[in-house]
């Protein structure tokens, strides 16, 4: 018994210190104080394994050491997604699927359009953050001028911006599932449409069905959003040149840090093309290149900058202003920091047999494929509530049933699917977590008021476990 108080004893300090944390600095926790509470909790759990279990350094040491070079390619996509998400903004292409998209909204398809907006933007920038806080507060503004209710629209807006944040190659999320349970990320993204398609076709005809039966008023003139956009940007069509060269690199399977890489380096060169005065901005010498044509060092310098560090166009508009800010690749570095201290944590407990004596309390809850499925499925919602982030969930639900799906012979993507689809989706549901705080902040609605309109959040996981108990494609290899 004393083995297994002492084996979660590194987990409950993390938990309480993380929530205390994350009471103290709110959204701002991301930005050092988690980074900091898990390297403390791994200290901890060196004391323990040192102390009780008879671990060496060396071998805590080691293990840490061959975590951390597992996950190298996957920072390296982490860093290239900020350089796409960048130079896909400063180019044009997500202003463009911006203004487009706004060209439908209508009251009786406003819920189920703002779902699908989301869900696009998502798709592209890889964030649900960044969609919730630009073209979200927008929607937030519009659901409001047409009569619905706060939860009705910021339902609407969570349910499309975690499908994206779920399904997109630009995703944190995505790339971190993927590579810790093993699997390709696009072997993995088309592993999930079985579960999320089903889900978010359900939540769609929800929306669409009460965008007729909740009563709504009014409408709003969306002229200045996308005037904003098209004053300030060439919107032209040759822009989906780039999503469509991504979208057949996709198809042919080719490797993700090669696709990022070569979408953001077409979108430099349409940005170079289409937006030169865009550039000129962002390299910080906008205002004396008015009117003429910007010199070779200047669009050099804008587009440098629109892939490694923050931009901060001026539209005129201060909602676009928000929408077409970007951090580049800096933005992803505290998502690099708090993916290593975790590791650094994950690898102690590992190492020391820790992290085998908690997974063995849930085993008896594994022994048939839907249990495993729905055990892993709660152990993502938990994690989300006790943890209170996102990717500590993702990495402590990775490493307690990677070793349990391994064994009983089922294939690394059915692991990082059943993570992404609890782990992922439900963050937001959750009003403590970072998440939650996050996205009630920024669209001033309580995480108890747009929870039960957050349908595909709350199916997600239900579809999974359903799916799962149904085995379909779901193999496992015969035990020799």
């Amino acid at each position: 018994m004393l083995k297994y108080i002492l084996s979660i004893t590194p987990v409950a300090f993390l938990i309480v210190f993380l929530s205390i944390v994350i009471r103290v600095y709110g959204i701002d926790a991301l930005s050092g104080p988690s980074q900091l509470v898990l390297i403390v909790s791994t200290g901890i759990a060196v004391l323990i394994a040192i102390l009780y279990f008879h671990s060496t350094w060396k071998e805590l040491e080691g293990e840490i050491n061959r975590s951390i070079g597992s996950i190298g390619s996957p920072i390296v996509i982490l860093l290239l997604i900020g350089l796409l998400s960048g130079t896909w903004m400063v180019s044009g292409i997500v202003p463009m699927l911006i203004y487009y998209g706004m060209q439908i909204i209508n009251p009786h398809v406003f819920l189920i359009t703002s779902c699908l907006i989301s869900a696009i933007v998502s798709v592209m920038t890889g964030s649900s953050w960044t969609t919730v806080a630009t073209i979200g507060v927008a929607l937030m503004g519009i659901g409001k001028a047409e009569g619905f209710s706060d939860g009705w629209t910021a339902g609407a807006i969570l349910s499309g911006a975690y499908f994206g944040d779920k399904m997109s190659p630009l995703s944190d999320t995505t790339v971190l599932a993927s590579s810790l349970c093993g699997t390709p990320l696009f072997t993995h993204i088309k592993y999930m449409t079985i579960t999320t398609v089903p889900a978010f076709t359900i939540t769609l005809i929800i929306f669409l069905v009460a965008g007729f039966l909740v009563p709504s008023t009014g409408a709003i003139d969306t002229s200045l959003f996308t005037t904003a956009l098209s004053s300030k940007f060439n919107l032209s069509l040759w822009l989906l040149l780039v999503p469509i060269a991504t979208g057949w690199m996709i198809y042919r399977k080719m490797p993700a840090i090669i696709v990022l890489f070569v979408s953001s380096l077409l979108a430099v060169i349409f940005a170079v093309i289409f937006q030169p005065q865009v550039l000129a901005e962002v390299s910080g010498v906008g205002k004396r290149v008015v009117g003429s044509i910007p010199s070779a060092v200047v669009l050099f310098k804008g587009a440098m900058v629109s892939g490694f560090g923050s931009t901060a166009i001026d539209s005129g508009f201060k909602p676009v202003n928000d929408l077409l800010a970007t951090r580049g690749m800096a933005g992803m570095l505290n998502t690099v920091w708090i993916i290593l201290c975790a590791i650094c944590f994950g690898g102690v407990l590992k190492a020391s047999g820790m992290l085998a004596n908690i997974v063995s309390l849930v085993i008896p809850l594994t022994k048939t494929r839907g249990g495993l499925v729905a055990s892993t499925v709660f152990s993502g919602i938990f994690f989300n509530a006790t943890a209170a982030d996102q990717f500590l969930s993702i990495m402590l639900n990775a490493s307690m049933f990677g070793e349990i799906y391994k064994k009983e012979g089922y294939e690394p993507r059915l692991l990082s699917r059943s993570i992404e689809d609890s782990s992922t989706v439900t963050s937001v549901l959750i009003p403590w977590s970072t998440c939650g705080m996050t996205q009630s902040t920024v669209l001033n609605v309580p995480t108890l008021t747009y929870l039960p309109y957050c349908f595909f959040n709350i199916l997600a996981p239900i579809t999974s476990i359903i799916i799962a108990a149904t085995g379909f494609k779901i193999y496992r290899k015969v035990k020799s």
